[in-house]
């Protein structure tokens, strides 16, 4: 016989102990009397104790239940520990949201995204991790995020996908940089050929570049400088010395200013989608199809 106490027998006995009485101690617990009187016996008897003295008048603790009583009230209070510090960290869990994007959404888009989010979602928080788009597709496929944001050319056929904005490479340079001065557009072999400096590998922005110009048949060369941010292929780029092929979105303002020049290249397609990805068994609901629906507004889509 299983020895240890029924957590409603001793929630049971204690209210004996309080009010003197089993059939009371049973409403309270919305249960029979005789349903009661079994479990108090049954305890009684897994303790090796009489926990009661019943009589016409009604039952009274023993000396020995008051004792068990006292122990049987700390670890009630436990189990309410227990299932209000579960409850708490669910629901902390439902209103926290954990999202990965690649960096330039990261950067360009998410934050006026998630500070729509969290205007019409006040108190509810979401986690953004920024990776390239290699490791955010990684870690949908795993069921680590429900939902990520890449800015690569493909994804695999095994996500879901939704467009929630458009982009284009541009290669640029620093005004002092001989490509400032050309008068004709690079072609995808001269762009091909330079050295230059981009994010690093499984990145989104290198793989589109990659890809248009494998579609060029002006295939991308090595001995690059490769950089893990946006920010700094940018800075490397205002230093002069390399031309950098990069977000439009992230070098909006350098361009503007004229800190940077963009240098137009023919035949070569550098335009991108950007798409939000999710598992299809795990479909975003609640806040994860909240911020889904804000991207896509924000995009148009």
């Amino acid at each position: 016989m299983d020895t240890r106490p029924d957590l409603v027998a001793l929630d049971l006995l204690v209210r004996v102990a309080a009010g003197g009485s089993v059939g009371a101690a049973a409403r309270e617990l919305d249960m029979t009397q005789p349903h009661a009187s079994r479990l108090l016996s049954r305890l009684e008897r897994q303790l090796g104790l009489q926990l009661l003295q019943r009589s016409p008048a009604g039952s009274r603790v023993t000396a020995e239940g008051e004792v068990v009583v006292s122990w049987a009230r700390q670890a009630l209070e436990s189990v309410d520990r227990v299932v209000t510090g579960a409850r708490s960290l669910a629901a902390e869990r439902a209103a926290r949201l954990r999202v990965v994007a690649s960096l330039t959404i990261a950067e360009q888009l998410a934050p006026a995204w998630i500070a729509r989010f969290r205007r019409e979602q006040p108190g509810h928080q979401v986690r953004l991790e920024v990776a390239n788009s290699e490791q955010v597709l990684e870690r949908v496929l795993s069921g680590e995020v429900p939902l990520g944001f890449v800015e690569s050319p493909s994804v695999p056929q095994e996500v879901s996908v939704a467009a929630v904005g458009l982009d284009r490479l541009v290669v640029v340079v620093a005004p002092e940089h001989p490509w400032a001065r050309r008068t004709s557009p690079l072609t995808p072999t001269e762009l091909a050929a330079a050295e230059l400096v981009l994010r690093e590998e499984g990145s989104g922005t290198r793989r589109t570049l990659a890809r248009a110009l494998a579609r060029a048949d002006a295939p991308l060369g090595e001995g690059h400088l490769e950089l893990a941010s946006t920010a700094a292929v940018r800075a490397a780029a205002l230093q002069g010395d390399l031309p950098a092929v990069l977000s439009e979105l992230g070098v909006a303002d350098q361009l503007a200013a004229g800190a940077l020049v963009e240098v137009p290249v023919d035949g070569l397609d550098l335009s991108r989608t950007l798409r939000a990805v999710w598992l299809p068994s795990r479909r975003p609901t609640g806040d994860a199809a909240r911020l889904l629906r804000i991207a896509r507004a924000a995009a148009g889509a």
